[in-house]
């Protein structure tokens, strides 16, 4: 029987770089998923590991780059990490990376900015994903992982399909949450990936907070169009936001009414609303 299909390589692969400029340093925790395709059917097919990389070894290379790139942003230290798994090894086709970044914020005091003291960011992970082949284009996305926020008004939810099995009530005035998973295609390089990522997140926080949401849709659409604007080297944007519920409390039993002030916090189930917008 024909092996249709094969890949392998390494997960969870966690390593911290450490940065330093004369007293101040800077600091970039990654976890990474490094996959191979190549040459290495016999591996499965005839028990003959010739020409395979062993997984350990492909987590070597992971720490050796990054002894030699502490510097680098997460965007280009995957495109060198890339090149390195293609220039050691020709019987590697295509290398596909997948890093997330645990995020550590500069800590201050007196309104002085800390040169190596940190405090944990929990709120989403930055991720890269960076496909090199062999011969031809690298391509990679930037995007974060279960960036969380919310707006207690302006939101709404009016003039949908209502038949038999509706029950939801419409509103005009709703609290609006969610953990999104974002991801954008870079079509260019810019001059700093940090500086534009952030200017993406900035954009996107900007028109969810300061207009009204007749939908999450409306609202992903809008922040979409909003960050292709912002950021020209980037070519199309996807978003993936499940709903984070808050459902008013009925407190009659007590004698008193709500007026949309005490909620039940809920995400099971949630509403799973995806977009991806690009340029025409």
């Amino acid at each position: 029987m024909p092996l249709i299909k094969n890949r392998y390589g390494k997960g969870r692969v966690r390593v911290m770089r450490i940065h330093r400029d004369g007293d101040r340093q800077e600091v970039s925790q990654l976890n990474v998923k490094a996959m191979m395709e190549g040459d290495f059917a016999r591996t499965y097919t005839h028990g003959d590991n010739a020409n395979t990389v062993s997984t350990d070894t492909i987590k070597n290379v992971v720490n050796i780059v990054a002894r030699e790139n502490t510097g680098l942003c997460t965007e280009e230290f995957c495109e060198v990490l890339a090149k390195k798994y293609l220039d050691s090894y020709p019987q590697i086709a295509s290398v596909a990376l997948t890093v997330h970044e645990t995020k550590w914020s500069r800590l201050s005091f007196g309104g002085k900015p800390h040169p190596h003291s940190f405090v944990l960011d929990s709120n989403g992970q930055p991720t890269v994903e960076v496909l090199s082949i062999r011969g031809g284009a690298t391509t990679m996305s930037s995007g974060i992982d279960g960036f969380t926020f919310m707006k207690s008004t302006q939101s709404g939810w009016e003039n949908y399909v209502k038949d038999s099995f509706t029950t939801i009530p419409p509103t005009a005035d709703r609290m609006c949450a969610t953990s999104m998973v974002a991801s954008w295609k870079w079509s260019g390089k810019p001059s700093s990936y940090p500086a534009a990522n952030r200017k993406i997140l900035d954009t996107v926080l900007e028109v969810f907070s300061m207009t009204y949401s007749k939908s999450v849709q409306d609202s992903l659409y809008r922040m979409g169009e909003a960050a292709l604007a912002a950021v020209p080297e980037i070519s199309e944007i996807s978003m993936a936001c499940p709903n984070m519920h808050f459902i008013p409390m009925n407190l009659s039993a007590f004698g008193m009414d709500n007026n949309n002030d005490v909620f039940l916090p809920t995400d099971e189930p949630h509403g799973q609303i995806e977009c991806t917008v690009g340029r025409g």
